[in-house]
């Protein structure tokens, strides 16, 4: 989570944008996020030369050569970098970042870039240069404060700059509008341990927002190939692990990189952040579009050996455009996504979804079906009950994480009462001692059916003709017994002589104190 001094010059940032003249708060979000993107992609580029150079790779800088801009003149790549035009002033800074930055990072990669499709249509509007100043300034100040916390408390720059564009979206007045909030990164961090994604496993997102889950799953694959001393364990008791030193081959790196990620959501914008999001991160080829996957122009199917997602909640969608594949009677999203999840994988596949509890326990048929799939058709091998805090502030809706393997039937169901992830359950969302996700990960890596049968532990089995038996009833409370602690009262006549004896020490003091007052 970010710190106080963070979020102080985030709102700074905000509040120079409204006071000159870029009031939407999704056009403001846009521009920062060029800027961020600016000067995120000159850093990036010195630590990729700084960290071919160390493993002994080749590594050709985007700064490199000449570049032509619009008005035809050849430019040298490198003044296009932040650390060069930050320093010139303030007229000569708007012009060039608008003129020559702008255009180069809109073709970033070439014509068959997906960054440059979903740019093709983005402008740079930043109408004032002392607007620019003002913003870039206090942008080098938060990476600086970025920096500063990754040496004084550990925090990775990674996670750090994820909590950036949290609470830069945060500040979008849409933001939860039709259930799309934001994944707290700690939650996409368990999801992917359960998942665990693999190097070259196919990922995919159907509702990806700003690629919060991908860069989850392409961050657990660099834990897994990072020496374990070069690992770290997080401030959410995870290990993460970022530098990828056993990814010794370039051909590993390129798959990982260019042919390992795909996500689409049906908001444009949203496409643009995720690109930069995900580029700005290492994954130079990011395959994220604009289309809704639950429409009938969406034909993907048995594709994905991974889909992660957390599909948008009390949405609903038009019937005529609801997919003809989508087996479900419908027009609620939070079914017809797993639904697609479903349909999106290949056989031996797996997911993780999260979904509004209701989806456990509903009553209709679309409900039941839904439940009825996940455990006739797949295999669906873990429920994890999260406290209903997790979507603060945007919302204080009870979810749980579906883990489940398409193909195949389920025997047993693995559920996890999970009652902390590390953070007060206030709006507040302050960190706190008390976190069961390395719980919920260790637990779930020894799982044992023959083993975990008491109902009374956090975790536990329930064999799945039981959930048939049970209508499908997914939600833990149905099957977890609860353990009252019976508590013994002293006899009331001893209790009686404890109030007498309180009593007469309560008329002593009074006495005394009346004898003070005379």
């Amino acid at each position: 989570m970010l710190t106080t001094t963070l979020r102080s010059k985030i709102d700074s940032l905000w509040d120079k944008f409204w006071s000159g003249g870029i009031a939407n708060p999704l056009t403001a979000m846009e521009q920062i996020s060029y800027l961020l993107f600016m000067r995120r992609l000159d850093a990036t580029d010195r630590k990729r030369l700084e960290d071919a150079e160390w493993l002994k790779q080749s590594y050709t800088s985007i700064f490199d050569g000449s570049y032509t801009a619009p008005d035809r003149r050849d430019y040298d790549k490198g003044e296009l970098r932040w650390s060069h035009f930050r320093h010139l002033p303030g007229d000569d800074m708007l012009t060039h970042v608008r003129d020559r930055v702008f255009p180069f990072i809109k073709n970033l990669g070439g014509e068959d870039h997906a960054f440059s499709q979903y740019m093709h249509d983005a402008v740079f509007i930043i109408p004032k240069a002392s607007l620019l100043v003002e913003a870039i300034g206090i942008i080098d100040d938060i990476y600086t404060e970025i920096e500063r916390e990754r040496l004084d408390n550990g925090q990775t720059f990674h996670d750090t700059q994820g909590d950036l564009y949290e609470y830069l979206l945060s500040e979008i007045s849409t933001a939860g509008k039709n259930g799309q909030f934001r994944t707290p990164r700690h939650i996409i961090q368990m999801m992917c341990a359960l998942v665990d994604p693999k190097l070259g496993d196919e990922v995919c997102d159907p509702a990806c927002g700003t690629g919060g889950f991908l860069l989850g799953a392409y961050q657990n694959i660099l834990t897994r190939h990072t020496s374990p001393e070069l690992r770290q364990i997080d401030e959410n008791g995870m290990e993460r692990g970022l530098v990828g030193d056993r990814l010794t081959d370039e051909r590993q790196w390129k798959v990982l990189r260019e042919r390992s990620f795909y996500g689409f959501d049906f908001d444009t914008t949203m496409v643009r952040i995720g690109l930069m999001n995900l580029i700005l991160h290492g994954i130079d080829h990011p395959n994220l579009g604009y289309k809704d996957t639950l429409s009938k122009k969406y034909d993907e199917k048995d594709r994905y050996d991974v889909v992660l997602a957390n599909p948008p909640f009390k949405g609903s969608i038009d019937k005529g455009d609801i997919n003809e594949d989508l087996k479900l009677k419908t027009t609620k999203t939070e079914l017809l996504f797993v639904n697609r999840m479903i349909n999106l994988l290949r056989i031996g596949g797996r997911a993780g979804v999260i979904v509004p509890d209701g989806v456990l326990f509903g009553s209709s048929n679309a409900h039941r079906n839904l439940r009825e799939m996940l455990i006739e058709e797949c295999e669906l091998q873990g429920v994890v009950s999260m406290p209903s805090g997790v979507f603060k502030p945007y919302a204080g809706v009870s979810t749980s994480v579906l883990v489940f393997v398409k193909g195949g039937q389920t025997e047993h169901v693995w559920f996890y009462d999970m009652q902390a992830d590390g953070y007060s359950l206030d709006d507040k969302r302050d960190k706190i001692e008390e976190n069961d996700i390395p719980d919920v990960i260790k637990q779930w890596n020894q799982r044992n059916p023959a083993k975990e049968k008491d109902r009374k532990a956090r975790a536990f089995f329930v064999p799945a003709q039981e959930i048939r038996d049970n209508k499908y009833d997914l939600s833990i409370n149905r099957y977890k017994e609860i353990q009252y602690e019976e508590v013994e009262y002293d006899p009331p006549k001893v209790i009686l002589k404890r109030l007498r004896e309180l009593e007469d020490e309560i008329g002593k003091d009074l006495d005394e104190l009346q004898g003070m007052l005379g």
